[in-house]
């Protein structure tokens, strides 16, 4: 499997495994009220140049991705996705550890957010450290979603090296 920046060119495919990933939230949550769901093309496109977007590939398919962007004192993580036909092997942890490993130095906390109901990937992040926190739901994001953060290592590149293994 090979782990990449992502490219414009990837944005169809990644719409098209947006939607297989965030209908499973949307049942698992009992809303279509996701934003995921709803963005176009147009809107992928904007968030692949406006954030740092990894893709991955396996025979060429793309099977997983993640985006993230600094906000304020925060590393914000998003649209975690991997295939579902692929779900369980370990690819979301990979994307996880990718994403958090580029983390300026600015940052002091990951932050991520995904729906109350959805317990594979609240337990993912919590194996990954993550713990639920109380801020409350903002604009844009899943009714009833739950927020997840934990605390930028002081040692980052050290610690998140071990925890990843080599790069790629």
């Amino acid at each position: 499997m090979e782990l990449t920046e992502a490219r414009p060119g990837d944005c169809p495919e990644l719409l098209v495994l947006q939607r297989c990933c965030w209908v499973e939230e949307a049942v698992l949550n009992d809303t279509l009220d996701v934003p995921a769901l709803h963005e176009t093309l147009e809107d992928v496109r904007d968030w692949v140049k406006t954030w740092s977007v990894w893709v991955l590939r396996h025979d060429h398919r793309l099977v997983g991705a993640v985006r993230a962007r600094l906000d304020g004192d925060r590393w914000e993580l998003g649209r975690l996705m991997v295939a579902p036909d692929l779900a369980g092997r370990g690819l979301g942890r990979r994307l996880l550890a990718h994403a958090e490993a580029p983390a300026p130095a600015e940052a002091r906390r990951f932050t991520l957010f995904t729906g109350s109901r959805s317990a594979r990937n609240i337990a993912l992040y919590q194996r990954a450290g993550y713990r639920l926190t109380h801020a409350p739901a903002t604009g844009g994001h899943i009714r009833g979603a739950v927020h997840l953060e934990k605390a930028v290592p002081l040692d980052k590149d050290v610690t998140l090296r071990e925890k990843s293994g080599p790069p790629g």
